[in-house]
């Protein structure tokens, strides 16, 4: 299947796009501009894993995300906050209704391409606090683009029901260079080590068993993970 990949240049998308090159014909990589505090940092290394690939990679800007939404993931909010990935104060970082505004124009984009598939990592760690990360608002979005496309463009989400974790280790054994690979939402010239996407990172590569080939400005103990209790 031709697809066109979503890939900020993070662990997870990179990962999907080394993925989708082994199962699918990749027509190219797509990455947003949004205005989040990070994506100076990421979106060299999207474009720097579409070259390897040699794929096509193109952005596309959307200021108005920075202008009018509210998020501290954004330069116009606040802080980031400090913890574990799934605690109540990470819910500060979520862009209201990014994911939708993302796969919309990413629709569009892929069938303006030619592409019958849409790849997105969407992971199962992200459930606690992303609404639209969540399976059935993943396959609701599927839906719409299928029936609102004369391809029936298809959402495609491997990583769904698996943890960062799992993500890591495959990635590893596609070959992925997590080293260039970014996640720290503060943006900074090396990783914090502090904020909830870095202590996601730590984590990740612990889970896995796998050596952490990030460079971090702190390395303090975890925060421990809050009681599994978000809907």
């Amino acid at each position: 299947m031709k697809v066109v990949v979503l890939c900020s240049g993070g662990m997870d998308s990179v990962t999907a796009l080394h993925w989708a090159r082994r199962e699918h014909a990749v027509n190219a990589v797509l990455s947003f501009d949004y205005g989040a505090k990070h994506n100076h940092r990421e979106l060299p290394l999207a474009a720097e894993h579409a070259a390897r690939s040699g794929v096509r990679h193109v952005v596309i800007t959307l200021d108005f995300v920075n202008r009018l939404f509210a998020s501290d993931l954004l330069k116009s909010g606040g802080e980031i906050p400090e913890g574990h990935y799934a605690a109540e104060n990470m819910k500060q970082t979520v862009v209201p209704f990014r994911n939708a505004i993302l796969l919309s124009i990413a629709c569009g984009f892929a069938e303006s391409v030619g592409a019958e598939g849409l790849v997105i990592a969407a992971h199962g760690g992200d459930h606690a606090i992303y609404p639209d990360c969540r399976e059935d608002f993943m396959q609701a979005m599927g839906d719409a683009m299928r029936l609102g496309t004369y391809v029936g463009v298809k959402l495609l989400r491997p990583f769904i029901a698996l943890s960062k974790g799992q993500i890591v280790a495959e990635g590893v054994r596609l070959g992925v260079d997590f080293a260039r690979t970014w996640s720290c939402y503060k943006g900074g010239a090396v990783h914090c080590g502090k904020c909830g996407t870095c202590v996601e990172r730590r984590e990740a590569f612990i889970l896995a068993g796998l050596k952490d080939p990030t460079v971090y400005m702190a390395i303090d103990p975890l925060p421990q993970p809050p009681g599994d209790n978000h809907q």
